[in-house]
C-alpha cells in the first residue's frame, strides 16, 4: 500500500496559528505530514532549532499523523530522506506567490518526482506571519491570538509579549 508523505518545510520561528491551520488541512489530505523545521542560521531565529521543534510538538500533538523533525541542509535532500513525494507550501497573499512559484520551479528541476502543493490558511489567519508575530512580541505586544498558548508562554518566558490570564 502506498503511503503519501507530505513535507511542510519552514523556519517556524515561531509556529503561528496560520501554520497550524495549514498543517491541519494537510493532515486531512495526506497519510503523514512532516513539519520540517529548518535550522536557518542565516535568518538568526529568536528560538533555537530545538526550542522550535519542542514548541511545534506541543502545538501539534493532537494531530496523530503529523511528525515534527528538524533539519539542516538542502531541503530536497531532506524530502528524499523522508521518502516524500509532496511538499506543502503556504500562500497568504498574492505577494507570496511569485517567490513560492520560483522555488517550486527550482525544486522541480532538482527532483522532478516531487510535487509542490500550495495551501491557503483560513481567512482569519491570512495576514499572520511569523515575522510580524516576532516584532509584536519583541515590542511587548499581545501575540496570544496569533500563536498557541504554549508558544505565547515561550515568548513571555523570554521577556517578550504579554502574559494572558
Amino acid at each position: 500500500m502506498k503511503r503519501e508523505i507530505a513535507i511542510y518545510p519552514g523556519t517556524f520561528d515561531p509556529l503561528t496559528c496560520g501554520h497550524e491551520d495549514l498543517v491541519r488541512r494537510a493532515a486531512g489530505l495526506f497519510d503523514e505530514v512532516v513539519l520540517a523545521i529548518a535550522e536557518s542560521r542565516s535568518k538568526s531565529p529568536v528560538f533555537s532549532l530545538q526550542e522550535r521543534i519542542d514548541m511545534a510538538k506541543v502545538a501539534l500533538a493532537p494531530l496523530e499523523n503529523v511528525r515534527v523533525v528538524g533539519f539542516d541542509g538542502l531541503l530536497m535532500d531532506f524530502v528524499h530522506e523522508q521518502n516524500a513525494k509532496v511538499m506543502i507550501r503556504g500562500l497568504r497573499a498574492v505577494s507570496d506567490f511569485e517567490y513560492e512559484f520560483q522555488m517550486a520551479g527550482m525544486n522541480r528541476r532538482l527532483y522532478p518526482e516531487v510535487e509542490t502543493v500550495f495551501l491557503t490558511p483560513g481567512e482569519r489567519h491570512m495576514f499572520v506571519s511569523a515575522t510580524m508575530v516576532r516584532e509584536i512580541a519583541r515590542l511587548g505586544g499581545d501575540v496570544s491570538s496569533f500563536v498557541s498558548p504554549h508558544i505565547n508562554g515561550c515568548f513571555v518566558a523570554r521577556g517578550w509579549g504579554k502574559a494572558v490570564a
